[in-house]
């Protein structure tokens, strides 16, 4: 099984346009595409998403983020994982970290748990 994505709304569309771009074979959807959660969906609600359906995170959301992680694993859930992008990382780079992530990593190497970038 194979790592996919889930961009948070607030997550520049760029991400999801070069990964496929440079890797179409990954799966990398964003917050309001059709048959995604809609724009406005609350954390918890998209974490719980990606349980279901088995994308790990990636989003921006630093401050609440990891209350809700914390939230969901005390209720007896779980998470494929959340990667919280670096703003001082370009996009650029960003990109190949994640790419090589979902190449190169198994599926359940960041569940229940957050992953700051870089990771590698």
């Amino acid at each position: 099984m194979t790592i996919n994505y889930l961009l948070d709304e607030n997550v520049d569309p760029l991400y999801q346009i070069q990964i496929r771009k440079q890797q179409p074979s990954l799966v990398i959807w964003k917050i309001g595409d059709p048959g995604i959660p809609p724009r406005g969906t609350l954390d918890p609600e998209i974490l719980c998403w990606c349980e279901e359906k088995n994308f790990i995170l990636l989003t921006n959301n630093r401050k609440s983020m990891p209350v809700h992680l914390a939230d969901r694993l005390a209720s007896g859930r779980h998470v494929p994982g959340i990667f919280i992008l670096n703003d001082n990382l370009s996009i650029g780079d960003t990109i190949e970290e994640l790419i090589i992530i979902a190449l190169a990593s198994t599926v359940d190497q960041y569940r229940d748990r957050i992953s700051y970038m870089p990771i590698l």
